[in-house]
């Protein structure tokens, strides 16, 4: 059986945050109410960079753009967002990692809390095996502005995994996990071979406290694929 390697997105694969990202792609293209929304979503991500999130309370505002839309429109909307946005937030280290678990021959899993409108064409982009991120609910081929199942947040991403591991028939024997966050805790306890990733302030500390490695990613000079 494949070792799993799981990935964090946001801040660990990329250098910044899909989330965030999505809510400004909207403000500056002028899909929402530019002033109120910027604020809300700083606010929301100040939130969870402080381990205080709320994330049923974020999620219906997050997620609530996306009922205003047809799939058409915005697939074409995340086509830009992927080229203006994401591309941009590339790391030559983070292809270098992923591929050297790839010629190790382990499983490379993304997990995130980001919804999976906006996580599943990167993971695409990254080459991934399989990606789990908090699913948002969609009936009769339209978003409902809900979710589906449990958010793929803190304590919930280790029930989303253990879903995954039970369906997949994988273990966490031999796993690593690496993420920038203290909101990751939870699996990063789970996994046999924690790593810390331009960690945050608490991690940081907590990783020190372990004994857990503390890497970067960063790159000096930031990818610019066209």
């Amino acid at each position: 059986m494949k070792k799993l390697a799981i990935f964090d997105l946001d801040n660990t694969l990329l250098n910044g945050d899909s989330d965030h990202a999505w809510g400004e792609f909207l403000v500056t293209q002028g899909y929402v109410d530019g002033a109120y929304y910027e604020t809300r979503n700083d606010q929301f991500y100040q939130d969870y960079k402080n381990g205080t999130l709320d994330i049923n309370e974020y999620l219906e505002f997050a997620l609530a753009p996306l009922t205003e839309h047809s799939m058409d429109e915005l697939a074409i909307m995340h086509q830009r967002f992927m080229q203006d946005a994401i591309k941009p937030m590339l790391q030559d280290k983070a292809a270098s990692l992923l591929d050297e678990h790839r010629q190790q021959g382990h499983f490379l899993l993304i997990i995130t809390a980001t919804n999976g409108f906006v996580t599943h064409p990167i993971a695409k982009l990254l080459g991934v095996d399989d990606i789990l991120a908090t699913d948002p609910e969609i009936i009769d081929g339209k978003y409902t502005g809900k979710i589906a199942g449990t958010p793929c947040f803190q304590e919930g991403k280790v029930a989303r995994l253990n879903q995954w591991l039970t369906d997949n028939q994988y273990s966490l024997d031999g796993s690593y996990f690496y993420s920038d966050s203290i909101n990751d805790l939870p699996l990063l306890k789970v996994v046999e071979k924690p790593i810390a990733v331009d960690a945050d302030e608490k991690l940081t500390e907590i990783a020190k406290q372990h004994d857990w490695p503390l890497i970067s990613l960063r790159d000096t000079n930031p990818r610019n694929d066209t």
